[in-house]
């Protein structure tokens, strides 16, 4: 009888603490169905977006490949098969909470209100929140949205930000939420509004890969610091060992940095000393 108790004392505990019981499970599911899922954003270019093909592609993208392959070789079953599962902003932690994905990939900000819902890997990346116009507009900062309408997507940290920057500034702009940057994106080239604010890498990436990139201006001034992870469920602690050391191997061997030119060489030669210096931090030994 003693022992009866115990085991239900166990067993209601392991009940208040639902993510410890299948906190290693993703690998196991993995091995079970030889399929890995991959959340992305498929408007947040350079870090994740889908190219004429319809093929998911991007900086995150590449980073979370070279995982499901150590995954493969963890699990020792190459045929395993990679799902890419489109998620917005707003869906995006809950599909991973609600195990609709195994991993996000995209322009997501490690935060740690967000590690309440999700886990993170290592960072990855690190920009911040700035302003993307036309080149008409003459729009260079906060300063000059005074009176205008700027868009940015909602469920987002940029919109916080940008919604705090505004008001230390008493600026009268008007802030236009939005479900995408692709739907931010036509709503400035339809003059709907002034300005999009986004990551200020993800604008440089939708400038770049819109007709007529010469017409935009990025402003040169971030009003919010962003550093960049991929998301993984909580209390998986084996699942994140793998991606942490495929990161790791990815910047103490040096190759991460033909991986940001092949991204990101197109507007810039050289790697940002901040990014450079996350690289040389997240070098971890093995």
């Amino acid at each position: 009888m003693k022992h009866a108790v115990i085991f239900m004392v166990l067993i209601g505990i392991m009940a208040l603490r639902p993510g410890m019981a299948d906190g290693s499970m993703t690998l196991e599911k993995i091995k079970q169905t030889s399929t890995i899922r991959i959340g992305f954003r498929e408007s947040e270019p350079p870090m994740s977006s889908l190219n004429e093909e319809g093929n998911p592609v991007g900086y995150s993208i590449d980073l979370c490949t070279r995982i499901v392959s150590e995954i493969k070789r963890t699990l020792n079953d190459p045929k395993i098969t990679t799902v890419f599962i489109p998620v917005t902003a707003a869906n995006r932690f809950q599909a991973l909470a609600d195990n609709k994905i195994d991993i996000l990939c995209g322009a997501t900000t490690r935060t740690l209100s967000r590690s309440k819902l999700v886990d993170f890997t290592q960072l990855t990346f690190v920009s911040g929140a700035s302003l993307l116009s036309l080149e008409e507009s003459d729009i260079s900062g906060i300063w000059d949205l005074q009176g205008k309408k700027v868009a940015v997507v909602k469920e987002t940290t940029t919109i916080d930000h940008l919604n705090k920057v505004l008001k230390d500034a008493a600026s009268t702009a008007a802030v236009m939420p939005v479900d995408s940057a692709s739907e931010g994106m036509k709503a400035l080239v339809s003059g709907n509004v002034d300005a999009f604010a986004s990551d200020q890498v993800v604008l440089i990436g939708l400038a770049l890969t819109h007709d007529g990139p010469e017409n935009f201006s990025i402003s040169d001034d971030v009003f919010s610091f962003e550093p960049f992870a991929l998301g993984v469920r909580r209390n998986d602690s084996d699942f994140r060992l793998i991606a942490d050391r495929v990161l790791s191997r990815l910047n103490r061997s040096g190759q991460i940095t033909p991986l940001y030119t092949k991204w990101f060489g197109k507007f810039t030669s050289k790697i940002p000393s901040l990014l450079q210096a996350l690289y040389t931090l997240n070098s971890t030994p093995e």
